[in-house]
């Protein structure tokens, strides 16, 4: 049965959720949103670029999405040149961040040839990462790797790898953020959910790119029941998980509180003084 109860077309859930990501810049249809971020991430112009998009194969869609079985979305696209660009998004950080990349890049690659064809044949690759953790451990928005000799970093082994990884962590804590002038800036803002209305609103404007991408989402939010609701169940499991971290968190630093309270009682410091170092009550250090 259909819900009956009235949607607000102004709620905003995440556009990083990666199911979302997906309906909005993934499926055929997609191609003018899709082009648009990657010409803002790869510094390309006109549509002309994007060949055709695709969803990689063996990809579990909205069933087994909704019902909270295990999925890898990605999305493939092709430009004109045949090279192919696969995106990914990852909100919680694994701890595997480049393995996994690399990965699914050589995935990618190594699909793109068939037996007794020569290695010539490979397209590039190019890989882009929007990860909301703090990856990788440099003071950059948009980081970009390829395969360079240790001495000579103008000497490039090949262009065939291409990997991008936009952190949205460092993007929130930029205070410069030109939407006039950089398309990326834009898009990030998008896709920022804490991002101000008034700022969504006008980088909406500015960009039909964009524009598009926010039409098709809230288009799909509004329609869809099934797809609110799964929205509303992802978002309450993050905030579980935040909540569960949060206090795994403080229970460990309750535990080394108490160790260096029971180390500096077996060392022969007094009560007053453990009391002093941990912050602990008397009554608690005596029970240690």
């Amino acid at each position: 049965m259909k819900e009956t109860v009235n949607f607000d077309p102004s709620t905003r859930f995440n556009p990083l959720d990666d199911f979302l990501f997906l309906k909005v810049m993934g499926e055929k249809g997609d191609e003018k949103q899709l082009c648009g971020f990657l010409n803002a991430v790869l510094g390309r112009s006109g549509m002309e670029t994007i060949k055709s998009v695709d969803i990689l194969d063996n990809k579990s869609f909205v069933k087994d999405i909704m019902t909270g079985k295990s999925c890898i979305l990605d999305v493939l696209a092709v430009l004109e040149d045949g090279t192919k660009v696969n995106i990914e998004v990852q909100l919680s950080n694994e701890n595997n961040m480049a393995q996994r990349s690399l990965f699914y890049w050589g995935k990618v690659y190594t699909n793109g040839i068939n037996e007794g064809e020569n290695y010539q044949e490979l397209d590039q690759v190019i890989t882009i990462n929007i990860v909301d953790f703090d990856f990788p451990p440099r003071d950059k928005v948009h980081t970009c790797f390829h395969i360079w000799e240790d001495e000579d970093r103008t000497l490039m082994l090949d262009s065939v790898l291409e990997i991008h990884f936009i952190n949205m962590v460092k993007w929130r804590k930029q205070a410069d953020k030109d939407i006039a002038n950089d398309p990326l800036h834009r898009w990030l803002v998008w896709f920022d959910r804490s991002s101000p209305s008034e700022l969504v609103e006008e980088v909406i404007n500015m960009d039909i790119a964009i524009k598009t991408a926010s039409e098709k989402q809230a288009f799909l939010v509004a329609q869809d029941w099934e797809i609110r609701d799964y929205l509303r169940r992802r978002e309450m499991f993050e905030l579980d998980k935040l909540s569960q971290l949060s206090h795994a968190r403080r229970e460990g630093r309750e535990e080394k509180t108490y160790e260096i309270a029971r180390n500096a009682l077996a060392e022969g410091a007094s009560a007053e003084f453990v009391q002093k170092i941990t912050g602990l009550d008397l009554e608690t250090i005596k029970n240690l």
